[in-house]
């Protein structure tokens, strides 16, 4: 044991000297966690720009323009139609709203007014969102529009001026906006989804599995080369290599696991003393069986290139049905695979005891099955582990 502690501490020190590895294997990472994190952590609303040309110039356009800007979650720009069609061609915007020349001369005589949208395509996810929002104040202004001349009809005659009428009418809207007869109230359920908490447990699964598989890489290398035999002409046994290739892989796992999540302690609190541990077994466990199904790739595997592939298929297709960032629906056909993945019962495990507050014992049947896949891909390997090319 002695001696396979030896080659397990020696490869883990090449590890850690390694600093294309220590990237890969730290910095990548917590690189992708942030990023995702901004992505899908920032919990704001909704906020674009409406692209606006105005052709008019005219009263009513003034009040389309004034309507809009009171939109909390818009910004208004406003562009020269050359200026506009020139950015549309090149899609460096995707939707424009145009008010013709006329606007306000047509609906002052009475006359239906359209604005105009230019898109590049559908116009794109936020161009879409600023259409509606558009159109909702478009609508707005054509109720009171139509208010207004309904009561320019009613007070016809009696010497009332129609400015006096828009007055009126614009107080009596803003009135009714403050205390409108029909309101939207929010209501939050439950708490918003932490995207700490639901990217954590997938990033440190992947990247553990993805590192160590590629390591059958490395000792597929170390046998053509002949390094492996090598190390037998020591007083190294085939047993006592073994055992360090697989406590290599373990250490190295179970180290960059510890980081990540010392590193996720610190910065966000997201644990107790007692929840860090429990996720530290469950993270042991993981690292043992990556470890193990990468000597199973290394034993079947005749060339590096060979275990690369191996690795990264498997990997991936553990990563995809395993739910890592994204579950599949209940009773799918995804969902039926995943259950096969080592992925689904370590993401599992851990977002049980992040996410949940569960403890270690409800989660044993899960750590319990990694154990076991652990235990039998170690035994497989160990039986066709071979140092020489071609050997036993």
């Amino acid at each position: 044991m002695k001696r396979s502690l030896t080659v397990a501490l020696r490869e883990v020190r090449s590890y850690l000297g390694d600093k294309a590895d220590l990237a890969f294997s730290l910095l990548l990472p917590v690189a992708i966690f942030a990023l995702m994190y901004g992505a899908f952590g920032g919990g704001q609303q909704f906020h674009g720009t409406a692209s606006v040309v105005d052709q008019d110039g005219g009263t009513y356009s003034a009040r389309f323009l004034e309507g809009l800007r009171a939109v909390k979650s818009i910004d208004v720009q406003l562009l020269s139609a050359s200026t506009a069609d020139s950015r549309l061609g090149r899609s460096d915007l995707l939707l424009v709203t145009y008010i013709p020349a006329g606007f306000s001369d047509r609906i002052a005589a009475g006359q239906p007014a359209q604005l105009i949208f230019k898109q590049r395509g559908n116009g794109g996810t936020e161009g879409q969102i600023v259409a509606s929002i558009v159109q909702g104040v478009a609508e707005q202004l054509n109720r009171e529009f139509q208010i207004e001349s309904n009561v320019e009809r009613l007070v016809a005659g009696k010497n009332i001026a129609i400015s006096e009428v828009q007055v009126t009418v614009q107080q009596f809207i803003a009135k009714e906006e403050q205390s409108p007869l029909v309101g939207v109230a929010e209501t939050t359920v439950g708490n918003s989804p932490d995207p700490i908490k639901q990217f954590l447990p997938g990033i440190i699964t992947m990247f553990v599995l993805f590192a160590i598989s590629l390591g059958a890489q490395v000792i597929v290398d170390e046998r053509k080369k002949g390094t492996l035999e090598r190390l037998l002409t020591t007083r190294l046994t085939r047993g006592e290599l073994f055992a360090g290739k697989f406590l290599s892989g373990v250490f190295r796992g179970f180290l960059q696991t510890v980081i990540l999540l010392a590193l996720t302690w610190a910065v966000f609190g997201l644990f107790t003393p007692l929840s860090f541990l429990e996720v530290l077994v469950v993270a042991l466990v993981f690292a043992a069986a990556a470890s193990a199904l990468g000597l199973v790739i290394a034993a079947f595997a005749r060339t590096a290139d060979q275990a690369t592939w191996i690795a990264v298929v498997f990997t991936m297709l553990s990563v995809v049905l395993g739910g890592t960032f994204f579950h599949a629906a209940k009773g799918s056909v995804f969902d039926t695979l995943g259950k096969f993945s080592l992925n689904t019962h370590a993401n599992d495990a851990f977002v049980a005891i992040i996410n949940e507050g569960k403890s270690l014992g409800d989660v044993w049947s899960n750590v319990g099955l990694i154990a076991l896949v652990a235990a039998v891909a170690l035994a497989v390997s160990r039986l066709f582990f071979k140092p020489v090319p071609g050997g036993k």
